[in-house]
């Protein structure tokens, strides 16, 4: 009878094995007979959810970052191009002071040293044809300055290659042989009569528009 009672257990042992039911992993059952997300499977959506919003928050970050840095490197272009204007200002500035030469409106390079002896010269001898002949202090004072600027002009820069085909050069050469061409044939207290006086003056306003 205990070998019988052994032998019928065994079938029902293995056929409540059987029908027993399995555990839900994700899902419980509560009142009203509605399924419920487990503990694990609340974790679960938690994560994704994070993830997903982690994900679309990472575009947007991304998105912005890849517009506003145009904007940034412009203004940071603009700003190193006038920095880089202002040290090549600066630099033209000191190379002007140590260079022997300047750029003319007429585009040509002459020697800085000429052209200050040349404008000396256009600037005093104007002033001396203008002053009045009667004031005979301020006429004498303006005719010795221009006398001194024209012979330092002509020791220093008759004749010379560099100069002498420039066309400021040949204008005030002209000017400055019609003065001398003047006083020598009437005398150096002969008052200057007034279509050489012009002519003169127009030749200085030539020679200045060259510079």
């Amino acid at each position: 009878m205990t070998v019988f009672a052994v032998k019928n257990l065994f079938p029902l042992f293995s056929s409540s094995i059987e029908k027993t039911p399995k555990p839900l992993p994700r899902y419980k059952l509560q009142a009203g007979n509605h399924l419920v997300p487990s503990s694990q499977e609340t974790l679960f959506s938690r994560r994704h959810f994070l993830i997903c919003n982690g994900a679309s928050l990472v575009a947007i970050l991304t998105l912005n970052d890849g517009l506003i840095p145009p904007v940034a490197r412009a203004e940071e272009k603009d700003l190193k191009d006038q920095e880089d204007e202002r040290k090549n200002s600066i630099i033209g500035a000191v190379q002007s002071l140590f260079d022997p030469n300047e750029k003319t409106k007429s585009g040509k390079v002459l020697p800085k040293a000429y052209l200050k002896s040349a404008r000396e010269v256009v600037k005093t001898l104007r002033e001396s044809l203008k002053e009045d002949a009667k004031d005979i202090t301020k006429f004498r004072r303006t005719a010795d300055a221009a006398k001194e600027s024209i012979r330092e002009y002509l020791s220093n820069w008759k004749g010379q290659q560099e100069v002498v085909a420039e066309e400021s050069y040949v204008v005030l050469e002209k000017a400055i042989r019609s003065l001398a061409s003047f006083y020598s044939k009437a005398g150096p207290s002969a008052s200057l009569p007034e279509e050489v006086k012009s002519s003169i003056l127009d030749d200085l306003d030539k020679a200045e528009a060259f510079w």
